[in-house]
């Protein structure tokens, strides 16, 4: 398959390359324009001889029937990492295919023999991470909805599922805004980190600060639980000193009151450049009837994800906890 995400990859960044170099746009904004180009195979209308022939010469070089949906989606993320190379803000960031595969593994883990399903990813980026999930619940069947602010991502976010075939749900808006949703059974994201900047919608939530701006990552953890079923299962990327901050004890009080802390994973220190920057998995479920505290937290320090045998035996050590927990 490497070959084949490699392949695709080119033809992406070729097509990307003339689309940038003839129009005078944005990478980003050329990689949408291929990447369509490949799933509808139609050229637009008024293009010059010359450049209608040389892009009709590259779609007839690719057929998107040719490549398996990882491989689709390998190179997709490859070439969007090219477009964001040197960009500073903090929200143009992909999560590393491994944590998408240890999450999706888990999400597996707890659904359990659940055949159907809803899913919602709030802060879905060019949704990468919600469809790495999803390409490893094969035989699942998955209503899927993602929620991104920015406009490059969330017409990113749209490339990608038509490339994979799928059909995901998306809405542009700010997350921390109402959402036209009904309540979803799982929510999976890579958290955005930092302070959130509208203060007026800040101050709806339980979770908003006394004084200043609120912690994005706590309010999208709030409305994540408003957007969850009652039982339902979170599954969080978050910083891994997510209690430490000086408004620890807000968010203590108030997961006390609407959740189950269920498990909480740090991913490997080999995945981060300085320890202050290391995430963790956090899992949560939301309080409802028929649930409870699980009689022992899943707490694990993943080791290198390269190291098989102690990756096995964290693994061993997961199956235990689910064992003595059903």
């Amino acid at each position: 398959m490497e070959q084949q995400t490699e392949q695709l990859f080119t033809w992406l960044d070729t097509t990307t390359n003339m689309i940038v170099e003839k129009e005078d746009v944005p990478y980003l904004e050329a990689l949408i324009a291929a990447s369509e180009l490949l799933f509808y195979r139609d050229l637009p209308e008024d293009l010059d001889e010359d450049y209608e022939k040389r892009l009709t010469e590259q779609l007839n070089q690719a057929q998107l029937n040719e490549y398996p949906l990882e491989a689709r989606r390998k190179a997709m993320q490859l070439a969007i990492l090219k477009g964001m190379k040197g960009s500073t803000q903090q929200h143009h960031y992909i999560t590393p295919d491994t944590i998408g595969m240890f999450m999706g593994y888990l999400l597996q883990r707890f659904m359990g023999d659940t055949n159907k399903f809803s899913v919602f990813d709030p802060a879905c980026g060019s949704a990468n991470l919600l469809i790495s999930v999803i390409n490893q619940l094969e035989n699942k069947q998955i209503k899927a909805y993602g929620s991104e602010v920015d406009p490059t991502l969330i017409r990113l976010a749209y490339s990608n599922t038509n490339l994979q075939e799928r059909e995901i749900e998306y809405f542009h808006q700010d997350s921390l805004k109402p959402i036209l949703l009904e309540p979803v059974d799982t929510v999976v994201s890579d958290l955005p980190v930092g302070f959130y900047p509208d203060d007026d919608t800040a101050s709806a939530y339980d979770l908003k600060a006394e004084e200043g701006h609120s912690f994005a990552h706590h309010l999208f953890i709030e409305q994540s639980l408003k957007y969850t079923k009652e039982g339902g299962y979170l599954f969080f990327v978050v910083p891994s000193s997510l209690f430490e901050s000086e408004q620890k004890d807000q968010l203590q009080q108030f997961l006390k009151q609407h959740a189950h802390i269920v498990g909480l994973l740090q991913l490997p220190e080999t995945m981060f450049k300085h320890e202050q920057m290391r995430k963790s998995i956090f899992v949560l479920q939301k309080k409802g009837e028929n649930t409870r505290d699980p009689r022992k937290v899943l707490l694990a320090d993943l080791p290198s994800f390269k190291d098989v045998q102690a990756m096995d035996s964290i693994l061993m050590q997961i199956n235990q906890w689910f064992e003595n927990e059903r």
